[in-house]
């Protein structure tokens, strides 16, 4: 369920949507900002080009404004009901939250935008290692 071949892999890891082989990132630490969104053009493996159109993942702001309600409201729930923090605290948490997993939010908005428009194919994978 959560190996290779399910679209939950390919989300969380950040790999390629095809064939699941490559990660779509050149680098894996998405807190290294300078570089968290650096992709590669292409799988080295089944050649999916990642970017599929100009302007492609644009669409990913929209994700990544869900995937951020989705931080807040757990920022929320976590300082409120496990530490008691009033509302202040609570809005400071969620803050935070939000910056500090930016580079996260945004990689699993792009991943989840991407596996939208590309199903795992396991022949694509299967073809580029014989």
């Amino acid at each position: 369920m959560l190996g290779k071949g399910s679209k939950i892999y390919s989300i969380i890891t950040g790999s390629c949507p095809r064939c699941h082989d490559q990660s779509m990132y050149k680098v894996k630490n998405p807190f290294l900002f300078l570089r968290a969104l650096d992709m590669h053009e292409k799988c080295s493996n089944c050649q999916l080009k990642y970017q599929i159109e100009p302007s492609f993942f644009y669409g990913a702001m929209y994700v990544s404004y869900a995937v951020g309600i989705a931080f807040a409201v757990a920022a929320y729930i976590i300082s409120k009901y496990v530490f008691n923090a009033d509302i202040l605290m609570s809005f400071i948490s969620i803050t935070i939250t939000l910056i500090v997993f930016l580079p996260v939010i945004t990689r699993l908005s792009r991943n989840l935008w991407i596996n939208m428009f590309i199903k795992y194919n396991n022949d694509a994978r299967n073809d580029s290692t014989s």
